[in-house]
């Protein structure tokens, strides 16, 4: 069987009949708000994001995390803020992220937070730059059911690696990915589906063909190539691609640059997910990596509340008002990531 298929029928099984229904009320609700204009919302999120910490141990340079340039405060999960939301969400929720911003592995409690929601059958990811995925914990992440692991790796050598994964060693998560699907085969488990994520920019661009092969030597079930967001990209950027198909931007004239997407009034990820931060505040999406939409925190109040409240009810507004008025909005890539089989 294709190993593609096999991670979606796994995600299939964990499909309950609530969160079945829980889907149909989001869906027809979003279409109902894109047919009135106004912000009709039923069910509740189908997928969230959990920031396991914010601590990074590289120094990407468009990255939050690695130029530790918060304006937020900085930490980790704890174990009752991630249990509360869990058991909140868990009859609905059908897919888990353990990822915003930082590194997972950091979070020493991040592999029992990941059995905690398996244990509910939650579908559950993470995207980790594979410098933590020793021989120990390659076992126990395996062990802990996750079903998804998406490992960052954006060059086939060294030189290249470096250039973006700032502070970053290629042999690592070399290494890594070898402890995962040697495990794999070990406990004789089909989880998780390994993915090889490649950011695409300029200085690892001519490497795609080169780490399709070397996914496919590892036994990794899957390659993205994903496009990257780029924050002063307005005079261009020596990171842009030259490959069309994988920039997010295009030049329009003058040396200036402007994002592809057509912001449309409407957003889909208002409607079905939301990120949470690792001390409990409620925020629109991933693109608001500084939490400056905070909708709400958990520490104040139930899930439910939040997700049904005025901020949340005027933010959804806003975006079938004018969503190019919403700053981090306007370089937004819904729909830019390419997937390639490997």
């Amino acid at each position: 069987m294709n190993r593609n298929w096999r991670d979606g029928l796994n995600y299939v099984s964990k499909l309950t009949p609530l969160r079945l229904w829980n889907m149909v009320q989001l869906v027809s609700s979003y279409y109902l708000s894109k047919a009135t204009g106004k912000p009709i919302h039923y069910g509740m999120p189908t997928s969230i994001s959990l920031e396991p910490t914010t601590a990074c141990n590289l120094r990407c340079p468009e990255c939050p995390s690695g130029l530790r340039s918060f304006t937020r405060p900085t930490g980790t999960l704890t174990n009752e803020t991630y249990q509360k939301v869990i058991d909140e969400l868990a009859p609905r929720l059908s897919y888990l992220i353990f990822y915003f911003q930082g590194e997972p592995y950091l979070n020493p409690k991040f592999l029992d937070q990941v059995r905690y929601a398996s244990q509910k059958r939650v579908y559950t990811a993470t995207s980790t730059n594979a410098h933590y995925l020793n021989d120990e914990q390659a076992k126990a992440t395996v062990e802990s059911g996750l079903d998804r692991l998406i490992i960052s790796i954006d060059g086939i050598t060294q030189e290249t690696y470096e250039q973006y994964r700032v502070g970053g060693k290629l042999e690592k998560v070399i290494a890594g990915t070898k402890n995962i699907i040697k495990w794999k085969r070990l406990l004789k488990s089909k989880k998780p589906h390994v993915i090889f994520q490649y950011l695409v920019v300029k200085p690892n661009e001519h490497q795609l063909d080169e780490v399709r092969d070397l996914a496919n030597s590892l036994g990794v079930d899957e390659v993205a190539f994903k496009t990257a967001q780029i924050y002063d990209y307005e005079n261009g950027s020596e990171l842009i691609p030259t490959i069309e198909k994988y920039a997010r931007y295009k030049q329009v004239g003058n040396g200036q640059w402007a994002i592809k997407n057509k912001l449309i009034n409407h957003c889909w990820k208002m409607w079905h997910s939301c990120v949470i931060t690792w001390d409990g505040k409620v925020v629109p999406c991933c693109f608001d990596k500084d939490a400056h939409y905070q909708l709400g925190s958990m520490e104040a109040d139930g899930f439910k509340s939040i997700w049904r409240g005025e901020s949340y009810r005027a933010f959804r507004q806003s975006l079938i008002n004018s969503r190019s008025e919403i700053e981090m909005c306007k370089n937004c890539s819904e729909g830019t990531k390419v997937w390639a089989n490997s």
